[in-house]
Formats: C-alpha cells, sequence, structure tokens
C-alpha cells in the first residue's frame, strides 16, 4: 500500500475546538521530527495539476497563484510576510531548498471516474499527468466530489504512484485536496468557517473571498511541504509510520503568535476587506498559511 498520508488535522482539531492538549489526554512528547534517512524532494521539482470537477477561471487561479508564490522573487510579494518567505523553512530540512514549478494542468470537468472516489482512484489519476520521479502530481475535487475518508478523517492526502512499499521510492509523488465548501468547511475550510464541535467562535474572513478555496490552499501548503520533507515515508516525521506527524501537519491550529486550542492566533486584517490573512503572494493575492515545524528551533514557527 502506497504511503497515503492522513495529515493529523483531524485529532488536533477535536482537542483544539473542545479545548483539550493532548497532554490531558496522554503524557506529551517533545515535538522533534526525526530524519529515518529517506529521499527528500529536493532542487526543482516539478508539480502538476488534474482539477477533478468544476472549478471556476478564478478558482484555478487563486491554487496557481499560490504554488507560483512559493518561489517568488518579484519585490511586491516578497515583501514579508510572504508566501516565499513561509516556504524557505523547508530548505532547513536535508538537502537544501525545493523549488517548485508549476507544469501541466489538466481539466477532468466530466468526472470521468463519477462523483465518489475511492483511494485506489487517486493513485490512478496522479498517473495521468506523470512529471518523472521529481515532481508532484496534485488532484484537486471539486465540492461536489466525495473522497474515501474527506469529512471524517482527513482533508486531504498524500502519497506515491507505486502501490507496493518497497518501490514507493521509484514511484512519482502525488498529493489529494478536497474542497469542503459544502461538505465540510467547519472541519476542513476552519478557521474561515464556524467548527462543527467546541466554541463557536466568529469565524475569520477567507482573504480571497472563497471558504472552500481559501481552505483548500491551507490543506495544501500544508500537504505540499509534508512531501517534499517526507515524499515516500522515510524522510522527516514524528510517531508511527503510518500515522506520521509531518512538517506541517504537527503544527495544525496554528496560525499566528499567542495560538492556543480553537483560536488560530493573531494574525494580520486587510483594512478594505476584513479578510485574515499571514502572508502575501503574487498577484497582490493574501493567503493564511499554517505553521511549520522548524528543524533548528524545534518548534512551530509562525510568519507572524
Amino acid at each position: 500500500m502506497a504511503h497515503n498520508n492522513r495529515f493529523a488535522i483531524f485529532l488536533t482539531f477535536l482537542y483544539a475546538i473542545a479545548g483539550l492538549s493532548a497532554a490531558a489526554l496522554v503524557e506529551e512528547q517533545p515535538l522533534v521530527l526525526k530524519y529515518h534517512n529517506g529521499v527528500l524532494l529536493k532542487g526543482n521539482v516539478t508539480v502538476n495539476l488534474i482539477w477533478y470537477g468544476k472549478f471556476t477561471p478564478i478558482q484555478r487561479s487563486v491554487i496557481v497563484d499560490f504554488i507560483r508564490s512559493l518561489n517568488s522573487k518579484d519585490a511586491a510579494s516578497s515583501a514579508s510576510p510572504s508566501v516565499a518567505s513561509w516556504w524557505k523553512t523547508t530548505e532547513k530540512y536535508k538537502g537544501g531548498s525545493s523549488t517548485l514549478v508549476v507544469g501541466k494542468q489538466l481539466l477532468l470537468e466530466n468526472y470521468p471516474l463519477g462523483k465518489s472516489l475511492k483511494n485506489p482512484y487517486l493513485r490512478s489519476l496522479s498517473t495521468k499527468l506523470n512529471g518523472g520521479l521529481r515532481s508532484i502530481t496534485v488532484i484537486l475535487t471539486a465540492k461536489d466530489v466525495t473522497v474515501e475518508g474527506f469529512c471524517m478523517n482527513r482533508c486531504g492526502s498524500h502519497g506515491t504512484s507505486v502501490s507496493k512499499p518497497r518501490r514507493a521510492a521509484n514511484g512519482a509523488a502525488y498529493v489529494w485536496v478536497g474542497n469542503s465548501e459544502t461538505m465540510c468547511p467547519g472541519y476542513c475550510a476552519w478557521p474561515f468557517h464556524q467548527p462543527i464541535y467546541g466554541p463557536q467562535t466568529p469565524p475569520l474572513v477567507a482573504p480571497n473571498g472563497d471558504v472552500g478555496v481559501d481552505g483548500m490552499i491551507i490543506n495544501l501548503a500544508t500537504l505540499l511541504a509534508n512531501t517534499v520533507t517526507n515524499p515516500f515515508n522515510n524522510g522527516y516525521y514524528q510517531g508511527p509510520p503510518t500515522a506520521p506527524l509531518e512538517a506541517v501537519s504537527a503544527c495544525t491550529g496554528i496560525f499566528g503568535s499567542g495560538s492556543y486550542p480553537g483560536y488560530p492566533g493573531q494574525v494580520l486584517v486587510d483594512k478594505t476587506t476584513g479578510s485574515s490573512y499571514n502572508a502575501r503572494g503574487l498577484a497582490g493575492r493574501k493567503y493564511l498559511l499554517p505553521a511549520m515545524w522548524d528543524p533548528q528551533t524545534l518548534t512551530c514557527k509562525t510568519l507572524v
């Protein structure tokens, strides 16, 4: 079975909205992601995109602009805090920088596999744009598409196109992220929607005016960082390999300084729109990005 990571948003989210800490249930462990001597995705990495279902041109541009912003040297979008400065933390993991380059895009608006996808379908879809070993194929499913486990124990996943573990490093990496706008925005698009459980605090205003897509950005950012630092289940992670805490999933629910369970932390607010963000990107776009574990400081690093 390919490494099909279910990043640990589920339990952490439940603890957060219930006002519980992990220490209340088990003895708290130091947050140290161990390197397991495997291959990481470093250097130039091609990111191919498969749009499964119907996305508007604006929705696609928000997501593509985000990926392009990860390595941007554009002066306007590089002003701190920026998407690029967030991504630079991945350079602190062994092997140097990971430069993501947008490659091919495939629009599958006619739902060729139906609107209810099983896990094997994701691996099958990932092979439709084979970018080679130094690539990531990102599958983005529309708001009317259900995926096995979606909204129940995950908002996205990453894995490899090869099904047998011993051959995983010979396959290409893939990421899947779903649009939760109509299915579970309180789970997969928090903090842009009131949580499903716990205190019903006012949600933040989505920076691109689209709760589903802005939620996808949070989960896509999480999984891209997790993928380049643990592409084949033998990179950086803490805990069991079947349910690892990875670069960003180890810091779930943290977006700014002063965060605590149920509160994302202090973030920036756009004076015109009232939207919340913590990173600037290309085309004047703003995004809210989760904290990432910093292997130098051994802490969850935020932009603000």
